[in-house]
């Protein structure tokens, strides 16, 4: 279980992302990797901070949906960095390849266990981990030049790397996800979109504008409600059905308890939007 760090103090100065709150969407924090030069591949400090922007968002109770992208328009993210990380892995000895290895678990364990969404605006290519990043995010609005790729095997290593084997059958199926785990190919965007791997597509210019709408409607959502979807999303995988019943009965009745659940029904009534507890102005 990811324990999550105390908020982050507002001096606190990001060196290889950018953090932003509420903007541009009230409601949201936006989560950028700040590589551009490098096609936004990661370094080791990249994934740190990475971590540290995660807790933070999930210890904010303004923030009620994170959006994660990449900087500039030429990739969202394409893996590690071929010199400060795939290098210096080289000379490390078994040990320290496994520190490694469970140090980028640990960035997605993160984003999986923050009760909110998060939406991957991805605005290029997507490449190796950059790919993991993206279907650890609970939905993933492409641009139309966002190709990807799980490049493991290109490397001789495996396609089970940061939980591919786990998260991509559940959102592809088994037989696509062993496709693109083995072969290691590239995918155009809207293939990507055929298969279910992406949620929507848009132009390049048009991006940014349909995840902000995306965003914002979920930041105006239930929070508790939003919660305990991803969580339930999450724990079921692994419930049989009388299992899940159970626990989805007692969730939903427990949820009725809450004032949100008023305010659904009275705004449905009087035939408005509903305003949530948390949710932006």
């Amino acid at each position: 279980m990811t324990h999550f760090a105390p908020r982050l103090p507002d001096s606190f100065e990001f060196r290889e992302i950018l953090y932003e709150k509420a903007a541009p969407i009230p409601g949201a924090a936006r989560i950028t990797i700040n590589r551009p030069r490098h096609y936004n591949a990661y370094s080791t400090s990249t994934l740190i901070e990475l971590a540290q922007a995660f807790g933070d968002a999930a210890m904010d109770d303004q923030i009620g949906v994170v959006v994660y992208t990449g900087a500039g328009d030429r990739a969202f993210c394409t893996g590690g960095d071929v010199k400060e990380i795939i290098g210096e892995l080289l000379g490390r000895d078994a040990a320290g390849l496994h520190a490694f290895t469970r140090m980028t678990c640990e960035l997605v364990r993160a984003m999986r266990a923050l009760p909110k969404p998060i939406v991957a605006s991805l605005n290029g290519t997507v490449a190796g981990a950059g790919a993991i990043l993206a279907i650890a995010s609970d939905l993933r609005v492409a641009s139309e030049t966002a190709k990807i790729a799980f490049l493991f095997v290109k490397v001789g290593l495996a396609g089970a790397d940061m939980g591919a084997c786990h998260l991509l059958p559940r959102i592809v199926g088994l037989g696509r996800a062993a496709e693109l785990l083995m072969t290691g190919d590239f995918i155009d965007a809207r293939e990507a979109l055929r298969i279910g791997l992406y949620n929507r597509v848009a132009p390049p210019d048009r991006l940014a504008a349909e995840t902000a709408a995306l965003a914002d409607r979920l930041a105006r959502g239930p929070a508790a409600g939003l919660a305990a979807t991803k969580r339930a999303l999450q724990r079921e995988m692994h419930m049989d059905l009388e299992t899940a019943l159970e626990e989805e009965a007692r969730v939903q009745a427990e949820l009725m308890t809450q004032p949100d659940f008023k305010e659904g029904f009275e705004a449905f009534m009087q035939k408005r939007p509903p305003r949530f507890e948390g949710a932006p102005e």
